[in-house]
C-alpha cells in the first residue's frame, strides 16, 4: 500500500497541540452530555447558567466540529489549518460565559470558515464527487453557523448542521466505494440525495415545516444510497475490527433512515418528543455509530498513538443502540421514564466508548514495550 500520507502529515503538526484539541474535543462532549441530562429532567448542578441551553451546539460544533475540523488538519499536515479545531474549541467555552452568546457564536463561525478554506485545498489536488462533498459538508457547517450567528432559531440551524454532519459522512464513504466502480447511475442518484437535503435547508429558512419534509427526503435517500452501496455492506463477513465498523456504520445509516421517515411523516416541530427523537436518531444514532466505528482508525492517525482493536468494543455498540431505542420509544409511545432512563444510558455508552478506547490504548502500549515499535509510515488498516 506504500506510505501512510496520514501519519507523514500528522507528523508535521506539534504532537502536543494535536492532544490539547483532542481534550477540548471530549471536554464539549462532557459538557454537551451534562446539559443534555439537564435538559431531559435529571436534578443536576448546571455549573454554568447557560449550559442547559448550550447542549446542542457544545455538541455539534463544540464536539463533533472540533474533532472534523482536528482531523482535516492532521490529514493536510498545515499548522494553520488547527485554526478550525482552535476556534471552534475556543467558541464552545465562550458560549458558557456570562458575556453575549454573540462572541462564541462569530468565534465557532470563523472557525468552521477556516475549515471550509482547509477542504478546498483537496479541490487543488483532485476534482471529484467525494471531494466536492466533504467540501460541501464543510461549507453547510459554516452556514449553519451563520444562520445561527444572525439570529435564526436553533432550530433552523440544527438543519445546517443535520446536513454538516451527513454529508461530511457521505463524502468519506463515498470515496472508499470507489474500489467498486460505481455506475454514472448510483453517482447520479447520490447527487440527487445532496441536492435534495441541500434545498430542504435553505427551503427552512423561510418555511420551517416544509423546510423538515424536503430534508427527510434527501436524508431517506442518502441512507438507503449508503444501506445499498457502501463498501461496509460487504465487510461484514470479514471479521474482527472490519466487522465491528461496518456494523457500526450499517447501525448508523438504519437511525438516519429512520429519522429520514419520522421527519417525513412527523416533522416540522421545533420542540417536544418527536424533535427530541428525530435529532437524537441523527446526532446519537447515526453519527456516535460513525464515531464508534471509526474511531480504532481515527484516534491512532490523530493523534500518532497505537491502539489495538478489542471485542469489548461491541459493548458500547449495543449499549448506545439498546438505550437510544429505550429513548426513542419513550419519545413515540410517550412515556417519559423511557425517555429519562435511555437518555442516561446513552450518555453512560457514550463514557464506555471512552472507557473502552482509552483501555485499547494503554493494552496496545503495554504490549508495545516487548516489541520492537511499528514505523511511523506503516500503513493503517483498511476501514
Amino acid at each position: 500500500m506504500g506510505i501512510d500520507l496520514s501519519a507523514l502529515a500528522a507528523a508535521r503538526l506539534p504532537r502536543p497541540v494535536r492532544f490539547l484539541l483532542m481534550a477540548a474535543a471530549m471536554a464539549a462532549l462532557l459538557a454537551a452530555l451534562w446539559a443534555g441530562l439537564i435538559r431531559l429532567g435529571w436534578s443536576w448542578p448546571a455549573l454554568a447558567p447557560r449550559l442547559p441551553s448550550s447542549h446542542g451546539p457544545l455538541m455539534i460544533c463544540g464536539f463533533m466540529g472540533t474533532l472534523i475540523g482536528l482531523e482535516r488538519a492532521v490529514g493536510l499536515g498545515k499548522r494553520w489549518a488547527l485554526a478550525a479545531p482552535l476556534l471552534s474549541a475556543l467558541g464552545s467555552v465562550l458560549i458558557l460565559l456570562p458575556i453575549p452568546i454573540v462572541y462564541g457564536a462569530l468565534t465557532i463561525t470563523l472557525g468552521s470558515a477556516v475549515l471550509v478554506v482547509a477542504l478546498a485545498q483537496l479541490l487543488r489536488i483532485q476534482w471529484a464527487l467525494f471531494i466536492i462533498t466533504i467540501v460541501l459538508g464543510g461549507a453547510l457547517w459554516f452556514a449553519g453557523n451563520v444562520v445561527w450567528l444572525i439570529g435564526h432559531s436553533i432550530p433552523q440551524a440544527v438543519l445546517w448542521w443535520i446536513g454538516f454532519l451527513v454529508v461530511t459522512i457521505a463524502g468519506e464513504r463515498l470515496e472508499l466505494s470507489r474500489m467498486l466502480r460505481l455506475t454514472s447511475t448510483t453517482r447520479a442518484l447520490f447527487v440527487a440525495a445532496l441536492v435534495i437535503m441541500v434545498l430542504g435547508m435553505a427551503l427552512g429558512l423561510y418555511n420551517y415545516v416544509w423546510g423538515v419534509r424536503v430534508l427527510a427526503v434527501g436524508l431517506l435517500g442518502m441512507a438507503l444510497w449508503l444501506l445499498r452501496y457502501d463498501i461496509a455492506g460487504r465487510r461484514i463477513r470479514a471479521g474482527g475490527q472490519a466487522r465491528f465498523t461496518a456494523l457500526s456504520l450499517m447501525a448508523g445509516y438504519v437511525w438516519l433512515a429512520f429519522a429520514g421517515l419520522l421527519a417525513l411523516a412527523r416533522g416540522g416541530v421545533m420542540a417536544g418528543p418527536v424533535y427530541d427523537a428525530l435529532l437524537h436518531a441523527i446526532f446519537v444514532g447515526f453519527s456516535f455509530s460513525m464515531i464508534f466505528g471509526h474511531a480504532p482508525i481515527i484516534f491512532p492517525a490523530v493523534l500518532q498513538i497505537p491502539m489495538a482493536y478489542h471485542p469489548r468494543f461491541y459493548t458500547h455498540l449495543i449499549f448506545l443502540h439498546a438505550s437510544l431505542l429505550l429513548r426513542v420509544a419513550g419519545d413515540l409511545i410517550p412515556y417519559w421514564p423511557a425517555r429519562l432512563w435511555g437518555g442516561l444510558l446513552s450518555a453512560i455508552a457514550i463514557l464506555l466508548f471512552l472507557f473502552n478506547t482509552v483501555t485499547a490504548v494503554k493494552r496496545q502500549q503495554r504490549a508495545g514495550r516487548a516489541e520492537p515499535q511499528p514505523d511511523a509510515t506503516r500503513p493503517l488498516r483498511a476501514r
